[in-house]
């Protein structure tokens, strides 16, 4: 098994960070700094691969023979151990001297490390992440610990990170598309579980609610290994009261974020609702990919209508994510299950795609050219160059003089023609933007 530590000076976050990928409360969790002085560790799964996570104390500059020079060689023993490294800074406190000297410190570090930027709610929380970029520990990755947010995208990576090294033996197989059924409470996704395993291996009934904690069951389908997560429904927090049934939710979100794609089961006849929604919006918010199915369908009766309307739902609440493929089904009779697994995996190919750095700029290239970025208080923003660093989802990073001022709506502009030239309908798009330092970048 596999270690990952997490390291970062005190009061960043990192006791929520452990608690959270640990998926219960282990450690203390205070505003006060150095609440954690001993390492804490706990057998977790992080993007389907069981490690040992380790919370360590906050790194401090501090004598040997102090307390916090203590707390500080316990979490430099952490790191001896490590395969992984997770270094955490607060992004609403901005980058510290503290911050810069154990970056220089972990750039030396003889496992890979990746950067977690928490406490980053919110777009301008994701800015202010971009700032993490300078301490040259590559591509922060932007969570809220708190709240939850990002952690799809950390899943990824940490799992990523650990599986580059090569495997032997048993080991070395192929590895299982993850998929989470999310929805409604009896919208049918037990049904549907039984229907592609080919077996009842959930309970179903017309009773709502008989599936309590998320299941994963791994079959096989003609393109390989699946790993498939059964989930309990997702109400409306107002009617969560029970303590069981909230930790069932708490469970089927978890799932989400473990996912790499999302099948949101609706039931047809009832259409889509608000819930139905805030789950297609948490699985686009974690970056996750998303299918939906469209259960039931063998009972419609005005179908046409029917399609007409998810449609216009879907173009009105989705537009980060237009073209979402819509998969009707009938669950309990199988009709429409043939089509179901061959849009998956084609939605899983375009949110693992690359595009090549120089086919993404003449895209970029032609874009300015049809619509110059904007003035903003008097000064025009200059779009230098974009790369893309990473897939899962597709993301982009543009940098220039004040691109981080860039308005809303030119953002937009972006993601959207960059969807249509490359043809990714459906899938969540990152866009970040980076500002440059140069003092001589306003006289060109």
């Amino acid at each position: 098994m596999q270690t990952v530590a997490i390291l970062g000076r005190p009061n960043v976050g990192k006791s929520s960070l452990f608690n959270r990928l640990a998926g219960r409360k282990i450690a203390l969790v205070d505003d006060t700094p150095g609440v954690t002085r001993d390492r804490k560790e706990v057998e977790a799964e992080i993007g389907g691969v069981p490690v040992r996570l380790i919370d360590t104390a906050g790194l401090e500059e501090a004598a040997p023979d102090t307390l916090a020079g203590r707390m500080t060689a316990s979490s430099e023993s952490a790191l001896r151990q490590a395969d992984l490294v997770l270094f955490v800074v607060d992004v609403r406190t901005g980058l510290t001297a503290a911050d810069r000297a154990f970056a220089s410190w972990l750039r030396k570090a003889p496992c890979p490390v990746l950067l977690v930027a928490n406490k980053a709610e919110g777009r301008l929380g994701m800015q202010a992440a971009m700032e993490a970029y300078e301490l040259g520990l590559g591509d922060p990755i932007a969570v809220s610990a708190e709240h939850g947010d990002g952690f799809g995208n950390l899943h990824d990576e940490v799992r990523d990170r650990l599986q580059a090294e090569p495997r032997r033996g048993k080991e070395d197989r192929e590895r299982p598309l993850r998929l989470a059924i999310l929805g409604r409470p009896n919208a049918g996704k037990s049904t549907l579980l039984n229907a592609l395993v080919g077996e009842e291996r959930m309970i179903t009934g017309p009773e709502p609610g008989l599936t309590r904690d998320a299941i994963a069951v791994e079959f096989r389908d003609a393109e390989g290994p699946i790993r498939i997560v059964d989930t309990a429904g997702l109400r409306k927090k107002a009617r969560i009261e029970k303590h069981l049934e909230k930790m069932s939710t708490e469970a089927s979100i978890a799932a989400l974020k473990e996912a790499e794609v999302v099948i949101l089961v609706v039931d047809a006849l009832q259409g889509m609702d608000e819930q139905d929604l805030r789950i297609g919006r948490l699985a686009e918010r974690e970056g996750r990919a998303l299918v939906i199915a469209f259960n039931k369908w063998d009972a419609v009766e005005d179908r046409t209508a029917t399609r007409r309307k998810l449609e216009d739902t879907l173009m009105s609440s989705f537009a980060q994510m237009k073209g979402i493929s819509v998969v009707p089904i009938s669950a309990a009779n199988g009709r429409g299950l043939e089509k179901l697994m061959p849009t998956v995996r084609t939605v899983y190919e375009l949110w693992n795609r690359r595009v090549p750095t120089g086919e993404l700029n003449r895209w970029f290239e032609t874009m300015k050219e049809r619509h110059q970025p904007p003035l903003v208080e008097g000064k025009r923003i200059k779009l230098r160059y974009a790369t893309m660093p990473k897939a899962r989802p597709p993301t982009i990073t543009v940098f220039g003089t004040r691109a981080e001022q860039l308005p809303e709506d030119y953002r937009r502009y972006l993601v959207n023609s960059f969807r249509e030239q490359f043809d990714m309908p459906g899938v969540p798009i990152r866009l970040h933007l980076r500002g440059t330092d140069n003092p001589y970048a306003e006289e060109e």
